[in-house]
Formats: structure tokens, sequence, C-alpha cells
């Protein structure tokens, strides 16, 4: 069966083509912003990197409430260089938003990781930002993106996917440009009408890949992920399941929900369709089931796309040299690249 009320999206669009944007819109609709509220631009890019160049490295999670429905919403790499980023993505979502420059259209990046969503069968929504742009030219993108979606082989289904069109900056969507300009009302019953919701099995013992993992000071790695079946609870026992079958038992110390621009947030229970990152590891790596039943099989995995990035270091003879920046000696860039292969 198919959870009637959760929705996992994921969004695809080229750098500087209006997705943190979007997302922040969607937030707004979702009321996590107060009217009066302060509101802090690119609100999913937590890396300073990313806040500095407006691009994503790593897949966030965050989720708005609206009518019922609780949309799950990641943010995904737009490089190639941050392919396995992508592909655990893939495996958490159910659907995609394809956004679109109205006078760029679909570009390099865009086509990368449609690929992958096509590929994994998830139902694509595209949604044609900047449409108030000088040279703006939606027709035109809306026949590339079909071209496209040829070039990709995209079945039958997701080749007649909706299109929306709209302005992120300016709080509005329509399916059709002589509609009148009110909100985002018409993107979001699109996401709830189109896009199905996770396949799940409330009466199994539960079950979740971990897609992703993360680290918090406090309670160490976290495992990110879907939960296929079951429910779970803090003070849960389960077993960790590695890829060559050896079961570790574990007992998981927080359930964490994401929701807002405040990322995770501890819940009471992690139920089936939703996404969630659980802690009380020693230990655990990225495409490891995660399960209630010491004899479940393990859950098959896509493999993930090598790294594509490489490092070299070396001493810094500048006469500047320990006079700029707050960690600047060795030890510090180790363990800060020591605490990164956590994740």
């Amino acid at each position: 069966m198919r959870a009637q009320n959760i929705r996992n999206i994921a969004i695809i669009a080229h750098v500087d083509h209006g997705k943190t944007t979007l997302v922040d819109l969607l937030l707004h609709a979702g009321g996590v912003y107060r009217d009066n509220q302060e509101v802090e631009e690119r609100a999913m890019d937590s890396m300073d990197q990313e806040r500095e160049r407006g691009i994503t490295i790593k897949a966030k999670n965050t989720a708005i409430h609206w009518e019922g429905y609780t949309i799950n919403i990641v943010d995904t790499p737009g490089h190639a260089d941050f392919g396995g980023e992508v592909e655990r993505v893939m495996k958490m979502v159910d659907g995609v938003l394809l956004l679109v420059d109205a006078a760029e259209g679909p570009q390099a990046q865009t086509r990368f990781v449609l690929r992958k969503a096509l590929a994994q069968g998830l139902a694509p929504i595209v949604v044609v930002n900047k449409v108030d742009r000088d040279h703006a030219n939606p027709s035109a993108v809306h026949d590339n993106t079909l071209e496209l979606f040829l070039e990709l082989e995209a079945n039958e289904s997701q080749f007649e996917s909706p299109f929306l069109y709209g302005s992120a900056k300016e709080g509005y969507f329509v399916t059709d440009l002589n509609d009148q300009k009110d909100g985002v009302r018409p993107l979001l019953e699109t996401i709830v009408d189109r896009i199905d919701g996770p396949q799940i099995d409330v009466d199994s013992p539960f079950r979740m890949l971990a897609s992703n993992i993360d680290w918090d000071d406090y309670v160490g790695r976290v495992a990110i992920g879907k939960v296929l079946s079951g429910k779970i609870v803090k003070g849960d026992k389960i077993w960790r399941i590695s890829s060559d079958g050896k079961r570790t038992s574990v007992k998981i110390t927080k359930v964490f929900e994401y929701s807002g621009v405040t990322g995770s947030q501890d819940s009471t229970v992690g139920e089936a369709g939703n996404i969630i990152g659980l802690s009380g590891f020693e230990d655990v790596d990225i495409g490891e089931t995660l399960s209630a039943d010491e004899n479940s099989e393990s859950i098959p995995f896509v493999e993930i796309d090598p790294p594509t990035v490489r490092m070299q270091f070396s001493i810094n003879d500048s006469p500047f040299a320990g006079k700029e920046g707050k960690y600047v000696t060795s030890r510090q860039v180790r363990d800060r690249l020591i605490r990164e292969t956590k994740t």
C-alpha cells in the first residue's frame, strides 16, 4: 500500500535557476515562517561554501505540512562531482521537481541529475521559473524540456509531466500563464496529485535503508533514510545489517524528523513512508539496512558513483601565513577531514 498523506520529492535545477528561492517559497506556504519573521536567505544551505557560492554540495532535508499532507523536500546537488549524493537522494523520493530558467532552459547539470531520476522511474513535475525575466521564452523552454525527456528515454508517463510557470522570487506558480497569479497553491496541488505516496508496509517490522549519513556533535552518526515498513520509537532495539550480511545490535537513542529551516527535530516516532534520522550507532555506513528483525534480508542499494574530488595539502609559505583564518594549523585541518569521513 501507499502512504496517503506523505509526499517525498527532490528538486533538480541548474545553479542560479532559483532552487533555494523556490524551497524558501514552499516553506512560506507551509507556514514555517511567521508573517513578521525575518527570512534567512538560502535556508537549506548550511555549509559556508554553499551560502557563499549559491550551490548545493550535500543533500539537505526539510518538510512542510500543507492541508493534511507532509511534503518531504530534498535539495539535491547539481554537480556531477557530487554524484554520490544525488544517487542517495533518488532512493528516498518518489518524484522530482525539475526547475528550469524561463530564459536559459535545461542546462548540463539538469541533464545529469534528471537522467538518474528518470532511470529510477521517478515522476517529474516541470517548474519553469523566472518567467518575468527579460528574454524569457516559456514556450521554447517547454519544447526544449520535452526534447530532453526524449533524449533521456523517459517513459510515456514521465513524458506527459505537468508544466507550471511562474516566479519563485515574486511568489507564484500557475499551470497556465493566463491564470491569476496568486501564490503557490497550483504547485502544491500538482505535487499532491501527481506524485504518489511512498510504498509502505505498516504491518511488517521496521525496515529502513541508510541512504545518507549526517554527523551531530552530541549524538554522533545519524543514519538518514525513508522508513519502508513498520515504525520506530526512541529506545527500540534494531539490527544494523551490512552488505556482507554482518548483523550488529543497536539501541536507538534519538529519532529525528526534518521540518522547516531548523533542520532535524526530536520526534517520538518514525512512521512508514517518512524520511527520518536515527542515532545510537557506534558505526553505520551508507547502504546498510536497519531492521527490527534480525533475520531480515539486506535491502538492495544502487551502486554509488566514486568520488571525483582530489585534494593536495602543502605548507603555506605566504608572508601572511598564520595571520588569517580561524583554524590555521595542520592538526585542525586533519581533524576536520576526519570528521567529514563520518558523513
